[in-house]
């Protein structure tokens, strides 16, 4: 089975995506795959170099993943020129990986992107993790992010009503960390063979 998780930045996504893989998922992390593409020698880095320029790396010669997000999520034609490089590399970094899992493996594609780039279609089924906007933003400060960088990243979100309209479960984070196990859990036991 091939599940997609989404959820918007901070909704608790991620951590809702490592309870699946405690439980036997193999949990497939689109974020992790595109910080690989732009790593040094990949052909993600070196387009996105070209593209933006040796101010976006940092002193080992690294991109500023900071900068760079400075510049592409208040712009939107920068913004789709990161994406034309990075989302074609991730999808075919993603399908190498699930040609290499045995058949009935539960895997879940965990992307943030699912609604804005309407790829539901592609998965057997939806989950959707959301939490309060406010709870959002109180996550995020904790991490580090300005108020102005979350506001430019969840401004080129979907909204809830989107994701809800997609989705075959949802899963509330506005809680405990146990309750959203006990959630996880239980979309589990419906999931899973």
């Amino acid at each position: 089975m091939y599940l997609g998780l989404t959820g918007g930045i901070g909704s608790g996504k991620s951590t809702a995506a490592r309870m699946f893989a405690d439980l036997g998922a193999t949990v497939i992390d689109a974020d992790a795959i595109a910080k690989e593409v732009l790593e040094p020698g990949q052909l993600g880095y070196e387009s996105i170099v070209n593209k933006f320029g040796d101010e976006i790396l940092d002193s080992s010669g690294n991109i500023d993943r900071s900068i760079l997000a400075a510049k592409v999520f208040e712009n939107s034609s920068k913004l789709k020129e990161l994406e034309d490089v990075v989302h074609p590399e991730v999808a075919g970094k993603v399908q190498e990986i699930r040609e290499s899992l045995t058949a009935g493996t539960t895997v879940i594609y965990d992307t943030p992107l699912l609604v804005e780039k309407k790829l539901e279609q592609q998965f057997d089924q939806v989950i959707v993790v959301l939490a309060p906007e406010p709870l959002r933003t109180e996550r995020l400060l904790a991490r580090g992010l300005g108020e102005r960088d979350i506001a430019a990243r969840m401004s080129k979100q979907a909204t809830d009503e989107q994701r809800r309209a997609v989705a075959n479960y949802v899963i509330d984070n506005s809680g405990t960390l146990a309750q959203l196990r006990a959630q996880v859990l239980n979309v589990w036991n419906q999931i899973s063979p």
